[in-house]
This record gives C-alpha cells, sequence and structure tokens, in this order.
C-alpha cells in the first residue's frame, strides 16, 4: 500500500524551482481528455429527438440546471451553466478512474483517481472559492461586493472571512477524503484477494460490492461539489445576500 509518488523537478537548483507528481499530471490529462470525448460524443449528431449519448448529455444539462436554479435565478445564474458541467462531468470522471485498478511501476503508483491526492482538490476547491470572487464583484461592482461582508451587522466580518477559508477547505478535503478512502479500502481488499485463494474468495464479492458503491459515491461527491459551488457562488452574485 505505500507506494512513492512519480516526482520530477524543473529548474532544479534555481530560484524557480518546481516539483511535479508526474502521477497528477497525468491522471488529470487522462481525465480531461474522456470529458472531451464525452462531450465530442455527445454533441457530434445532434437531433430534435435526442438517443443515446445525446440524450445523457441533455440529462447531464437539465440536472445542473436544476442544481442552479435552486440556488439562484436562472437569468443570474445561467452564465454558470457550462462551468457547473464541466465540473460534475470532471469530478465524476477523476472521482472513479482509480476505481477498476491501480497501476505501480517499481513501487511507484501511476494510475490513481486524481481526486484521491489532496493538492488536486485543494486546488479545485480554491479555483472555485475565487471564481465566486471574481463574479461577486463583476456581477455587483467593487461596492456592492464588499458591502455582503459588512451586511446585516458590520461586526460579522471578521466571520465571513474566515468562512471563506474554512469553504475552501471544506469544499477540497470532503472530496478528498472520502475517495482516497475508497481507493484504501479496494486496496486492501485486492491485497487480501491476491494473498492466497482463500482470500480471493473471501474478499471477492465484498471487492464487487464496494466497486459499485463507490462509483455511487463518485457520483455523490460530484453532485456535492457542483452544489456547494453553486450555494457560494449565490451568495456572491446575489443581492439579497
Amino acid at each position: 500500500m505505500n507506494h512513492e509518488n512519480p516526482l520530477w523537478t524543473a529548474f532544479k537548483g534555481t530560484a524557480f524551482e518546481m516539483t511535479f507528481n508526474l502521477s497528477n499530471v497525468l491522471m488529470l490529462f487522462i481525465t480531461c481528455l474522456i470529458v472531451f470525448f464525452i462531450a465530442i460524443a455527445a454533441t457530434r449528431n445532434l437531433q430534435v429527438k435526442p438517443t443515446g449519448m445525446q440524450n445523457f448529455f441533455e440529462w447531464i444539462m437539465d440536472f445542473v440546471k436544476g442544481i442552479i436554479k435552486n440556488n439562484m435565478d436562472w437569468k443570474t445564474g445561467g452564465r454558470f451553466h457550462v462551468l457547473g458541467i464541466t465540473l460534475i462531468m470532471f469530478v465524476f470522471v477523476a472521482n472513479v478512474l482509480g476505481l477498476p485498478f491501480a497501476i505501480t511501476w517499481d513501487h511507484v503508483l501511476w494510475w490513481k483517481s486524481p481526486t484521491a491526492d489532496p493538492v488536486i482538490t485543494m486546488t479545485l476547491a480554491t479555483m472555485v472559492v475565487v471564481l465566486t470572487h471574481y463574479y461577486g464583484v463583476k456581477q455587483l461592482g467593487m461596492k456592492g461586493y464588499l458591502q455582503g461582508y459588512i451586511k446585516p451587522i458590520p461586526l460579522l466580518a471578521p466571520l465571513k472571512i474566515i468562512e471563506e477559508f474554512a469553504n475552501t477547505l471544506t469544499l477540497g478535503l470532503r472530496l478528498y477524503g472520502n475517495i482516497y478512502a475508497g481507493e484504501i479500502l479496494i486496496g486492501l481488499l485486492a491485497s487480501l484477494g491476491a494473498s492466497s485463494i482463500f482470500g480471493f474468495a473471501g474478499a471477492l464479492v465484498p471487492a464487487l460490492a464496494w466497486q459499485g458503491f463507490s462509483i455511487f459515491i463518485g457520483a455523490i461527491q460530484a453532485f456535492i461539489f457542483v452544489m456547494l459551488t453553486m450555494v457560494y457562488m449565490a451568495h456572491k452574485v446575489n443581492t439579497d445576500h
């Protein structure tokens, strides 16, 4: 279970030295590629009566639209529709990539779910929170945006600032914790299955059941991530918050 990460350092020995986790880079690229091909396959031959992938994609669009409309009016929230669709597809694919198997080479872990790494999930969470501030200023202007911190009680401003950091932590760590725990348990069941014929027999059914449950958890976590994104966005762009 203890595998190393494939690290590569750029500009080594200089002031611009940076270390990259090549596994994260690889899995993020694969995730983006899968989402891209799903989008292309679903929209390549559009029909008035959708079938197959187009029907599935339109269901996702309606599902995300419902999330947005539950948090803000469509006139305001419609501009975040594509953001929500992209996030829910990206996060779900990233959540389930490491479920079927993990690939290691010379004790180095290459294939895993990218969202099982806190760096990835915290980066996603930070991106979302930064976007909420950007659209808050864009929608309300700097004055209206800053007034959101002092209304209705100016003394609550420090707590609202702390809340921004708490939102980032909870958004990122919730996703990471659920996906990482699932992969750890799958890894333990795989180790048990590889130990002996009796271990394989005892681990087969729980492993298959947990695979199915983990796909469900991956979908739920993608939904929660998008829902909280729209909740945070609504608090920044709505004038009544």
